[in-house]
């Protein structure tokens, strides 16, 4: 099955029009025509079934056939990390968290992090492209670049909290520490990992420090250990 993904579809639609681009993609790229049946999710848990009822590579017309909506995961996983000095490595992240299921992102900015700037829009694409590939109804929350004193200070988590660091601390394993169906929210560093100072601010806002395993990870592959781990937890 090959999925589509529009934002701007609703459950109360019997009849929806492709843009230019998207319509382009189908008609012409895909050779999609008339009667031809397409799947199409808008990110919020629905997935609609669709018949072309105009095939123009500028205005792709679809009829609504059927409609589902997939239901939620039991927990909810938000990780918080700091973006990588390489780019595509990031974008390696948002990918495969996708893949393996993860509810909301956020990138904080760091003490040591030697990005402090993003690109949301390529980051929305890679989700959305994730997503589609993957076959799931829901597109991952990401949120708007927020320095860490300021992410950690927020009083509206639920759930477990984590921090995973290198320091040489008590640390908990995060694997025994983990419960299934419940929400968790986890705390990925930069390269140059958290700093003391940071490391103390998140304690004394109760999130519990742990470790990943016995070797030193880089960022993208903490945040993806750590993402398995709670989808692995919940199986």
């Amino acid at each position: 099955m090959q999925l589509f993904y529009n934002a701007n579809i609703s459950d109360n639609d019997t009849q929806f029009s492709f843009d230019k681009d998207e319509s382009r993609h189908i008609v012409k790229v895909l050779r999609k025509t008339i009667d031809d049946t397409l799947h199409i999710t808008n990110g919020k848990g629905w997935l609609f079934t669709a018949k072309i009822t105009v095939a123009d590579i500028k205005n792709c017309v679809v009829s609504i056939t059927g409609k589902t909506q997939q239901p939620k995961p039991k927990y909810n996983l938000h990780i918080a990390v700091a973006p990588t000095k390489m780019n595509d490595r990031y974008e390696w992240f948002l990918e495969k968290a996708t893949e393996i299921g993860i509810q909301e992102i956020t990138p904080i900015i760091c003490d040591h992090s030697e990005r402090k700037i993003i690109k949301p829009e390529r980051f929305q694409k890679i989700l959305q492209s994730a997503m589609k590939q993957s076959l799931q109804s829901y597109l991952p929350i990401l949120h708007n670049a927020i320095p860490f004193t300021e992410f950690v200070q927020q009083n509206n988590f639920n759930g477990q909290q984590f921090i995973a660091h290198c320091e040489e601390l008590d640390k908990k394993s995060l694997k025994k520490e983990l419960q299934s169906e419940k929400d968790v929210i986890i705390l990925i560093g930069p390269e140059g990992d958290f700093s003391v100072k940071e490391i103390e601010m998140a304690l004394q806002n109760n999130f519990i420090p742990v470790t990943l395993g016995e070797t030193r990870l880089r960022t993208e592959t903490a945040a993806i250990v750590a993402c398995h781990s709670v989808a692995y937890t919940n199986e």
